[in-house]
């Protein structure tokens, strides 16, 4: 360690710890009026959030939660949901973030790793809580969400009480203790190709510095003007994963306008986009694939609507019909273990004076490095690739938000944290001016006849065919080659054929932007193409479909 000058402060010096009850004072601080609205049925100030997150707290405590516990949220996006992301981890509790969309096997497998102490569960998550309540021996009692009706039978289950009903019993004041800003805040759990659901866990200094980094990288860059305190934001990200990427918190220290949709309802979305003047989202390509294509979006003009685009590669087909409709595309990057935020398209003064088509190639690129970012790409060597836009190599990381492990998982987390950054398990490439361009993940890249195919680059270019609604491109076993892309694709026209895609892919091969043997022999028409939990392109299903 070098040394450096410390020097003594004052005795009485405060050693100011980074939490997030400091993210929650700013709420309402600036515009206590603004909104936090449900659905568009229910509508809420930061004054009375404020006040409502203090009741949450205090029914918490009534409920024998207390430092150190955990505590699972199973529910749609809601005001409800925000109001666990401060009540829980100001508490000095962890708070479980449930991936509903798992299969019942891993949500059961992830509640007892977590060793979840208290569960608020919402009406349509009932019957699955009451299912698994047997096989959850450390959980002593569950608080029901509500949006009206008449619950479900819950025989197996000790249901404490209603959401609502709990907080109208509790005051309206909290007193919120210091501790170590390096206590565990929140906890989630990410699937992979193989093994268990792995736990993620973030500190609130993490969140705090994340919160901070990403007010300043979203609003304060004239190339990047997403999210500021006259913002009207709705997530389209569901709240379980990575904290909805993170921009909740964001948006509250802005006091910005929020719209919580609940269950993801495509034209609902539309609609509440419409109502609210909505001008900020993010989400996954398959979500906005999903909101351009139903009824509502189809007659539906976007213009002012911002949109952040991570998860996956954005295909230029899907961004240039997003902007056909008006809206604003932008592109991020990171990772469930990196809390997320990594990258995020900026755009400088020169390339905001290119014209919309010129402007794609950037606004799909997955952005350049983030304020406080330490990005690299590194050979199988382990030696740092020059950033020139043609050498490649994996991703890997430094920053302040980056999970330190995974939970009662220490081999796997020293793979993560092999050599002291983290590995990513993306392959790409950094361009001079910064823009970082995914090629693949290390285990989709396409290894054929000695060569990597980046199946990404493939998808993008089959999506620029005006008649593929969406497309996926995997690695299949070859006796010659080692591997051969396979593509499966949803036709928006149905006289659209295997022969049409390859036709369209041979003027990339004339111009040399790929090789010949980069065309797939074998493409696949489907009605829908196998998503994960979180709506990303599920190739792990894929390939099995197709050795089917």
């Amino acid at each position: 360690m070098m040394p450096v000058k410390i020097l003594q402060g004052a005795e009485n010096a405060h050693a100011y710890p980074l939490l997030i009850k400091q993210i929650f004072a700013s709420a309402g601080r600036f515009e206590p009026d603004n909104q936090i609205i449900y659905r568009g049925e229910q509508s809420f100030s930061y004054s009375e959030f404020t006040r409502r997150v203090q009741q949450l707290a205090n029914a918490l405590k009534a409920a024998g939660v207390e430092a150190g516990d955990t505590v699972a949220v199973m529910d749609w996006d809601s005001h409800r949901y925000l109001e666990c992301y401060f009540a829980v981890p100001m508490l000095g509790a962890i708070l479980h973030h449930v991936n509903i969309r798992l299969s019942p096997e891993q949500v059961a497998y992830t509640m007892n790793h977590a060793e979840d102490k208290l569960v608020l569960v919402h009406d349509d998550f009932l019957p699955l809580a009451d299912q698994l309540a047997a096989q959850l021996p450390t959980v002593q009692g569950y608080i029901r969400l509500s949006d009206g009706g008449t619950p479900p039978a819950t025989p197996n289950m000790s249901v404490l009480g209603e959401y609502e009903s709990l907080l109208a019993e509790q005051s309206s004041e909290c007193d919120f203790p210091d501790f170590d800003e390096n206590s565990v805040a929140t906890t989630f759990y990410t699937t992979g190709t193989t093994g268990n659901p792995k736990g993620v866990y973030f500190s609130h200094r993490q969140l705090v510095l994340h919160t901070i980094n990403m007010v300043g990288m979203l609003g304060s860059y004239e190339g990047l003007p997403l999210l500021r305190s006259n913002s009207v934001y709705m997530p389209i990200t569901p709240m379980f994963h990575v904290h909805a990427w993170g921009v909740p918190y964001a948006a509250v220290m802005l006091n910005c306008t929020q719209i919580y949709p609940g269950r993801y309802e495509p034209n609902l979305l539309v609609d509440l986009i419409q109502q609210y003047k909505v001008d900020f989202s993010h989400c996954v390509p398959t979500i906005l694939q999903m909101l351009l294509g139903c009824e509502k979006g189809h007659e539906t003009r976007l213009d002012g609507w911002k949109i952040l685009i991570g998860g996956s590669a954005l295909p230029k087909g899907l961004a240039k019909a997003a902007m056909d409709k008006g809206a604003d595309i932008y592109s991020a990057y990171g990772m469930s273990e990196t809390c997320p935020l990594l990258t995020v398209t900026h755009l400088n003064k020169t390339q905001r004076a290119l014209p919309a088509e010129e402007q794609l190639k950037y606004r799909t690129l997955t952005g350049v490095a983030s304020n406080l970012v330490d990005l690299r790409i590194e050979e199988p060597s382990g030696k740092p690739a020059q950033h020139n836009g043609s050498d490649v190599g994996e991703i890997t990381v430094q920053t302040p938000w980056l999970t330190q492990g995974y939970h009662k998982e220490p081999a796997k987390q020293e793979e993560l944290w092999e050599g002291g950054r983290l590995h990513t398990g993306d392959v790409a490439s950094v361009h001079p001016d910064g823009f970082v361009e995914i090629k693949d993940r290390i285990k989709d890249v396409i290894k054929t006849g000695g060569e990597w195919l980046s199946s990404i680059e493939l998808e993008d270019l089959i999506s620029q065919h005006p008649d593929v609604a969406a497309v996926a491109v995997v690695g299949m076993p070859d006796e010659k080659w080692g591997e051969r892309p396979h593509a499966m694709v949803v036709a928006s026209n149905n006289e659209l054929s295997a022969g049409d895609i390859q036709q369209h892919l041979q003027q990339f091969v004339e111009s040399g932007h790929i090789s010949k043997w980069a065309v797939p022999e074998h493409i696949t028409l489907v009605d829908e193409i196998p998503k994960t939990s979180v709506g990303k392109i599920n190739k792990k299903v894929i390939r099995a479909t197709l050795a089917g």
